[in-house]
């Protein structure tokens, strides 16, 4: 129906296991509709994760949202307690299916007016498999553009990543990127590989004709790294340090970046939806990727540590670490030897080359065109979200005083 998009990013060495986990919801949520609903619908997955369940708890407050469905793969007792609780007038569908089973998106996007998709596995350490990242970034995007086509959804919001641009060197230097750079990773890692070739395939699909004769509008939202209250590698880089007496790890010393808070990200989604359905923004948004950043001073991935968890005694580690070019090539040297050992042991190096350029560049983005096409202003200041994500870390670190006096009883 679309060749574009349908060969834009399919490696030729596809091979996918589906694995089904259909979950049919309590009598709070309702059953997978196969009707469409007045009003308009969205459909976001993975919307039990640490961006989905913001954008989730947003979506609830439009006016003329009439429904929400949820996909994960496997819903968290916690996260489902929360969905449970929201205060909404919008009806909820909790759904929990594997991105990689086309069937079941198919009957998902059944009368869904809007598809946000966050779905993804994130890992830069090289612990996931990298044919499990593919399939999931990119075979699960493709499934989810080809279930839209087929149920006549008009509206696809894809979360990319700034990854997809780069940095390629940590000799480049970004300072005030913005999209007209056309700036592409050459990584073949597989989570930047995936990320890139998903936008592509997204963005190729902008302007397909669905199955009752529309036409299929998609975009591309490109965050910074996203912090806040809930993130995973906070939660690991501040567990870690209360493990050893308070020092946080130096992982990014020699980066300067612009991160951005979470619920700023979730907004700008929001945005993006509302601009795609509006008939006068949509024209200048189809087919368009936006770099989302806010107002969080530029800095080292170790000093916004730093700074989010100061406040409850932890420090930086002040020990003498390797110069940047030496540490790029140990990488290269442990990489190396992981190659020439992996027909008799998989020895995986505690990082690489692509993990050092990512942690230790001078990669920042501005958020202009995002203000321009879509009207997006940071929705929560530098000084609100420090003290936010300062206020949980505060309870990990009350949490982990009570782990240990009780095992020192």
């Amino acid at each position: 129906m679309c060749d574009a998009w349908i060969q834009a990013a399919m490696p030729s060495n596809f091979t996918a296991v589906v694995v089904v986990t259909l979950h049919y919801p309590t009598s709070h949520y309702n059953l997978l509709p196969v009707l469409a609903m007045p009003g308009w619908s969205c459909l976001v997955t993975g919307a039990g994760g640490f961006l989905g369940q913001r954008i989730v708890h947003m979506l609830v407050q439009e006016n003329d949202l009439e429904e929400i469905r949820v996909l994960d793969k496997v819903f968290r007792p916690e996260t489902r307690k929360e969905f449970f609780n929201l205060k909404t007038n919008t009806k909820v569908s909790l759904l929990e299916g594997d991105i990689l089973d086309a069937q079941y998106l198919k009957r998902a996007c059944q009368g869904i007016s809007v598809v946000i998709h966050t779905a993804a596995v994130i890992d830069v350490s090289g612990v996931i498999p990298r044919q499990t990242i593919l399939d999931v970034n990119l075979k699960g995007t493709k499934n989810l553009l080809e279930a839209c086509v087929q149920a006549s959804v008009p509206v696809f919001i894809f979360t990319s990543s700034v990854e997809v641009a780069g940095p390629n060197s940590y000799k480049q230097i970004i300072l005030d990127g913005h999209e007209e750079d056309n700036l592409e990773s050459t990584w073949s890692d597989p989570y930047p590989y995936s990320k890139k070739m998903a936008e592509k395939a997204v963005l190729a699909a902008n302007g397909c004709t669905l199955r009752n004769g529309g036409t299929l509008h998609t975009c591309a939202l490109r965050p910074m790294y996203i912090y806040g209250e809930k993130s995973s590698f906070l939660y690991d880089t501040v567990t870690c340090a209360l493990k050893n007496k308070g020092v946080l790890d130096t992982t990014g010393k020699f980066s300067r970046a612009n991160p951005v808070y979470v619920d700023n990200v979730a907004w700008a989604h929001i945005l993006a939806v509302r601009g795609l359905r509006d008939p006068k923004k949509s024209p200048s948004i189809q087919g368009q990727f936006y770099y989302i950043s806010d107002d969080t001073p530029h800095q080292s991935y170790d000093d916004l540590n730093y700074a989010l968890s100061k406040e409850w005694g932890l420090c930086l580690d002040s020990s003498w670490s390797l110069p940047l070019p030496l540490l790029y090539w140990l990488a290269f040297l442990l990489e190396t030897v992981s190659f020439l050992l992996r027909p008799v042991y998989n020895y995986r190096p505690p990082f690489t080359c692509h993990l050092v350029t990512l942690s230790n560049s001078t990669f920042a983005f501005s958020y202009k065109k995002a203000q321009h096409d879509l009207g997006y202003e940071p929705c929560v200041t530098w000084e609100e979200a420090k003290q936010k994500t300062s206020e949980w870390i505060g309870t990990l670190v009350e949490q982990h005083k009570e782990t240990m006096n009780s095992k020192t009883r």
